[in-house]
């Protein structure tokens, strides 16, 4: 796969594309399990080394779905996953007490059949909980040795600012694609602080006329397609943006993967600015 790597933590390579492993499982996009599991495979096998699960993804069967596929895992290969939001249906709900948080990291644990989790990321921050005591949680499973890196997920500048008070915050994980950039600041303190920013949603669906026409004369310019544009800005945006688009299709990992050798130039990149 043709692209740079961003080290995680200082001391965790990986290739800056990624893979989102939430749609394996679960509804409405259930696959037989054999099908979901030659797509975390096959992810691997394309030079996909970070993949990004949660407790949360189908009550931990996505957790346990990557084991089945992957372990032992490869040396070069980084799961991260999250914990501190619960969803019972339709509604996700964060919780983040800190005794919550360690329950849901040993049952993580045991669902990825590891004694560390490489990343360990807090799914949402819970107003309801002081941010202290849930990165303070977070931070003493790193002291114990069963989390190797600490992550906070749809923060702002000043929460990350806090945690970061309280122990070192490897990754952010906010939404962030070609047409929702709001969290831009963020992702610069990321960039100047040498932190990884994993935007979910990376490939939105391109709405309005101006946002569709730069996108497609882009990808025609190319001969790709406009999720592989979509891609290709986001790994051109910045170096600590690591993708982690997610499929449950073969065809479609490898379209996203290939996004990776889209070399997008400044005509490109203007254009696509002004979206």
């Amino acid at each position: 796969m043709e692209t740079t790597t961003f080290t995680i933590g200082g001391d965790m390579p990986v290739h800056r594309l990624g893979f989102g492993a939430m749609r394996l499982t679960g509804r409405p996009a259930s696959l037989e399990r054999a099908a979901a599991t030659a797509v975390a495979r096959r992810a691997v096998e394309l030079g996909v080394t970070l993949i990004d699960t949660a407790d949360a993804y189908d009550f931990g069967a996505n957790e346990e779905l990557l084991a089945e596929a992957l372990h032992p895992y490869r040396d070069d290969v980084v799961i991260a996953t999250k914990g501190g939001q619960i969803n019972l249906g339709r509604e996700w709900i964060p919780l983040g007490r800190p005794e919550y948080l360690r329950q849901q990291a040993e049952l993580s644990l045991r669902r990825l059949r590891v004694e560390r989790i490489d990343l360990y990321q807090l799914h949402r921050v819970d107003p309801k909980v002081p941010l202290a005591d849930q990165v303070g949680a977070l931070r003493r499973l790193r002291d114990e040795g069963k989390v190797r890196h600490i992550g906070l997920s749809e923060v702002t500048v000043e929460q990350l600012a806090e945690a970061s008070r309280i122990a070192p915050i490897a990754s952010v994980q906010n939404r962030y694609n070609l047409t929702d950039r709001r969290s831009e600041a963020v992702l610069s303190h990321c960039e100047r602080h040498g932190i990884a920013f994993l935007p979910w949603l990376p490939v939105a669906p391109l709405t309005g006329a101006g946002t569709a026409s730069a996108a497609t004369r882009v990808a025609a310019r190319h001969g790709v397609t406009t999720t592989q544009v979509a891609l290709a800005w986001l790994l051109h945006r910045s170096p600590a943006v690591l993708p982690i688009p997610g499929t449950s299709r073969l065809a479609h990992l490898e379209e996203n993967v290939a996004a990776a050798r889209v070399a997008l130039d400044l005509t490109d990149l203007a254009e696509l600015d002004t979206v």
